[in-house]
């Protein structure tokens, strides 16, 4: 999360106009599809009623949680956001007879291409009002990448997979954890009927009301730490930079063989830990070490959604009180990041973190943790996280589509 900045719009370097200029297709397509018509977002208006368009079609939804408007602008500025310095994205606008009835945004990222050789892009940002418009959307944005010479559509992405990915597809009474998206229970039929299927799910695991871990993973929790003497120490404040160093390198190489994981830039990585530091709590993200040497890392984060969904996206002019005060309003936390390095891995030292955040956030008040997304064959994990108590209660799936 951050703070502050919509910017003028015509003047080169605004939003919009780098948007609109980094893409390689043409601007100002039309696409119709039925009495609906899509077009490209090429202007500071048009990015407004982009980015508030979903205020308007969730408004009545008790489980979307609205974004902070400021940082939604920041996120489709690339003097603002790094991941605009290696991909590109093109925004679309649906709308029947002059009302708007859909967007989305059709992704090019160099780095996902050249660390997985594959030739696909991503939709996402996806929003519809029904599913012609949906069709129609979809429809711009695979004309858009077979402009580019892409072979395949995949998403969604908002706007990669180190950010909000899959279209949720059970669980829609319950609402999204921290930087995890949501969406209606129709937008995965919208998809499928306009000709993709899925190509990966991602599992949400609940843990509720802080459960008893059983005598047989106490057990051999122990017998791991008796046996390799591991180390646990929180997150650090007053060494914020080195920690981050430490996660930095953890992420990279604990997650490198993973399906679908693109390595952060350094510029996006640094973005993303200076967001992290506003809503951190230090003592329940750990490190684990052996030998003085860290070994792995389990990041836990305060559920903001649970503010978030109070201020509706605005800071001004009371949320701002309601932000600065998170912590009376927050019971719930996300556990997005839990990994252990290749070489210590097949030793239990999982179990150890899971169970060290277990009992941790649960001295610190809170009441329930989601570990998400974990990948569907991730078996390693999956089966420490079971081991543990935690339930799948939630599903999101990765579509894609042959151009």
């Amino acid at each position: 999360m951050s703070l502050d900045g919509a910017v003028p719009s015509s003047a080169p370097g605004s939003a919009q106009h780098q948007v609109a200029s980094a893409s390689r297709a043409p601007a100002d397509r039309v696409v119709p599809v039925s009495d609906v018509v899509v077009r490209s977002v090429t202007s500071r208006r048009d990015l407004k009623r982009f980015i508030e368009f979903p205020f308007a079609l969730h408004r009545h939804d008790p489980h979307w949680v609205a974004p902070l408007l400021v940082s939604e602008w920041q996120r489709f500025d690339a003097r603002k956001n790094p991941f605009l310095r290696h991909a590109r994205i093109e925004l679309f606008l649906a709308e029947r007879h002059g009302e708007l009835v859909g967007r989305i945004a059709g992704i090019d990222d160099d780095h996902h291409n050249a660390t997985h050789h594959d030739n696909l892009a991503f939709f996402g940002f996806f929003e519809a009002a029904d599913e012609a418009a949906a069709h129609a959307l979809l429809a711009a944005v695979e004309t858009w990448a077979r402009t580019l010479g892409r072979h395949l559509l995949r998403g969604p992405a908002n706007p990669s997979m180190n950010d909000g990915s899959g279209f949720q597809i059970d669980a829609f009474d319950t609402s999204p954890f921290v930087m995890m998206p949501y969406n209606p229970p129709a937008y995965p039929r919208y998809v499928e009927t306009a000709g993709y299927c899925k190509v990966k799910d991602l599992y949400a695991w609940l843990f509720e009301d802080a459960p008893d871990l059983g005598e047989r993973v106490v057990r051999l929790a122990a017998r791991v730490e008796r046996r390799y003497r591991p180390t646990i120490r929180p997150l650090d404040p007053r060494h914020f930079e080195r920690d981050v160093r430490l996660l930095k390198r953890i992420y990279a190489e604990a997650w490198e063989h993973n399906w679908g994981f693109v390595q952060y830039t350094d510029a996006e990585f640094d973005h993303m830990a200076a967001e992290l530091k506003l809503i951190i709590d230090p003592g329940i993200n750990l490190f684990i070490e052996l030998g003085g040497e860290v070994a792995g890392v389990a990041i836990n984060l305060p559920d903001i959604n649970q503010v978030l969904k109070k201020i509706r996206g605005r800071l001004l002019p009371f949320g701002i009180f309601t932000l600065l005060n998170r912590r009376r309003h927050i019971d719930r936390t996300r556990l997005p990041i839990l990994g252990i390095l290749p070489k210590y891995r097949m030793k239990g030292l999982e179990l150890v973190l899971i169970k060290e955040c277990l009992q941790r956030w649960k001295a610190r008040g809170y009441r329930s943790c989601e570990c998400s997304w974990v990948l569907e064959d991730n078996d390693a994990i999956n089966a420490g996280i079971r081991a543990t108590g935690g339930t799948i209660y939630k599903t999101y799936r990765l579509y894609q589509k042959p151009l």
